[in-house]
């Protein structure tokens, strides 16, 4: 996709499907003869003109608005031709087709076609275009799309404190204390002869601790704004007949799944995204896991340890009701001695002790006692899961991030960890201490995309939109 970038591009910049009003979007250079064409006049620079959308001859396709925004003041950075018309999706496909033939039509001035190489773009190219001509930065456009995916309001409101630049600007502010401190270790590097010590002078190790708090306040919020984007994945798991459905029944306040005293009602996997303070949980019912000679059931307790293993949180549900049986009591160890080998060490599992409601037993102090049936421990689980996510409740300050700025920001803490072990030293590790820096550097500027890396650009703007 890099290699044609010089190519003029034109999309349906709006969702698929039916509306009031539907845009085609068109991106290039010298686009003064194709609006000719199809709008049979100039346009005012941003000034939105009602007219009739002309085709080859002359006739109104439709009648809307059309917006020209000059180079460099636009979306992308070249100009761009927005025409408003009506949502028929047939409307639209016409206007698109009609730009596309408009573009291979001789321009009478010229004696040349007039938007010569006019296709259509692909998934993500404008705002690739956008990356590319400087008018954001790679974080900037990745919240675009997830602006646009947003399935909670706290999502949609710190996407749009990213695309603002609120996380590019903490980027760019570790960028530069690092460049700070990378300018003081090359100036002692490439003046030993002087005996000047840069490092002590400037306060080096002063320096270098105030960016390593500036780089944990960050990589917290990094953290809560991937939680907002991502979610976490909870999966219910436990016997038959413990309450799993009734409980994704009440955490999610709807019967989504069949509740019945039958065991092993249950047979595959039923899930629901709910949001708990914005936070977007993936909530997984399974079928009970036991032994089974129903190959049905088999296979739904397969699902069950597929679902389980990858899994961001586990609720472990025992009943109450029949925890003192010594039967079930074995066979809830044994599920917990798999729980412990199937997953890995940074998965936990809550306790959860259902039916409270119907028990004659108390539940251990270590687990969160609930009752489906009343509500009971329900609001208390709740909070639970967003303890266990590492969920701290500060929206207003969260920008949305994504995995890969997490992974970046670990990979940074790293090579500060090392670079703080050669700048105890001394002198003997300043080279050492200075590659440290450049590959923390290095790590910070693959979030904001300050580098070449053309395959990352291309995985990251295929996953956009087609018209965006």
């Amino acid at each position: 996709m890099l290699a044609r970038t010089n190519d003029p591009i034109a999309a349906i910049a709006t969702a698929s499907g039916r509306g009031a009003v539907g845009i085609v979007r068109v991106s290039g250079a010298r686009l003064a003869p194709l609006i000719a064409a199809i709008c049979g006049r100039t346009l005012k620079p941003r000034e939105a003109t009602y007219l009739p959308f002309r085709d080859a001859d002359g006739n109104a396709i439709d009648h809307g608005l059309a917006i020209h925004f000059p180079a460099p003041h636009s979306y992308t950075g070249e100009d761009v031709l927005e025409l408003q018309a009506h949502g028929g999706p047939v409307v639209l496909q016409l206007l698109l087709a009609r730009c596309l033939e408009a573009a291979a039509g001789i321009d009478a001035s010229t004696g040349r076609p007039a938007l010569a190489g006019l296709r259509v773009a692909e998934p993500g190219e404008f705002s690739q275009r956008a990356f590319l001509n400087g008018k954001i930065d790679l974080a900037q456009a990745e919240a675009i799309a997830d602006l646009i995916d947003a399935s909670t309001e706290a999502a949609a409101r710190s996407a749009g404190r990213s695309l603002s630049g609120a996380f590019s600007q903490e980027i760019h502010a570790l960028r530069d204390a690092l460049v700070h401190l990378r300018m003081l270790v090359e100036a002692t590097l490439d003046f030993p002869e002087e005996e000047i010590d840069f490092l002590k002078k400037a306060d080096a190790e002063g320096q270098f601790a105030a960016l390593q708090a500036s780089l944990d306040a960050v990589q917290q919020r990094a953290r809560q704004g991937a939680l907002l984007r991502e979610g976490i994945k909870v999966v219910i798991a436990g016997q038959p007949n413990a309450g799993k459905s009734s409980l994704l029944n009440a955490l999610a306040g709807a019967e989504l799944a069949i509740v019945s005293p039958i065991p092993g009602t249950t047979r595959d996997v039923v899930s629901q995204t709910i949001q708990i303070q914005g936070v977007p949980l993936h909530v997984v019912d399974t079928a009970g896991l036991r032994d089974s000679t129903d190959l049905v059931e088999q296979i739904g307790v397969a699902r069950a340890w597929g679902q389980i293993e990858g899994a961001d949180v586990v609720l472990f549900l025992h009943d109450l009701t029949r925890s003192n049986g010594a039967d079930y009591a074995s066979a809830d160890a044994d599920i917990l001695r798999l729980l412990s080998e199937k997953l890995s060490g940074g998965v936990p599992v809550l306790d959860v002790w259902s039916k409270q409601d119907a028990a004659p037993l108390q539940a251990p102090a270590s687990g969160i006692s609930v009752s489906a049936k009343t509500g009971f421990g329900v609001e208390m689980l709740r909070q639970g899961l967003l303890e266990v996510a590492g969920w701290q409740a500060v929206p207003e300050g969260v920008y949305l991030a994504r995995a890969r700025h997490v992974e970046a920001l670990l990979r940074v803490e790293e090579h500060l960890v090392r670079a703080a072990d050669h700048l105890a030293a001394g002198a003997m590790s300043l080279e050492l201490l200075a590659e440290e820096l450049r590959l923390a550097q290095n790590a910070l500027n693959e979030i904001t995309g300050e580098f070449g890396v053309d395959d990352l650009l291309g995985v990251i703007f295929s996953k956009f939109c087609i018209g965006k």
